[in-house]
């Protein structure tokens, strides 16, 4: 439960949005989750989980849901 919040805060604060608007979004869903607004995206989950994602799992983040499916492969589990 405390990765969630960590994952979500990192969303919220990098956004500006409000939790109830997270678990929704997909890239681009949102004026800020452009290509640079993705960037700092990663770098607030790569931080709060202290890991370093390869580059295709970045491409490949393309949602709230699919970042918690990409952050088992580094052993955060995100329930």
């Amino acid at each position: 439960m405390i990765n969630l919040r960590k994952y979500v805060k990192a969303f919220t604060d990098t956004f500006g949005i409000a939790e109830d608007q997270v678990k929704a979004l997909e890239y681009q869903s949102i004026v800020q989750w452009d290509s640079v607004g993705h960037m700092r995206l990663i770098a607030a989950v790569e931080d709060t989980f202290g890991i370093m994602m390869e580059t295709d799992d970045i491409i490949d983040f393309s949602s709230f849901e699919k970042g918690k499916e990409i952050l088992k492969k580094y052993n955060v589990a995100v329930e």
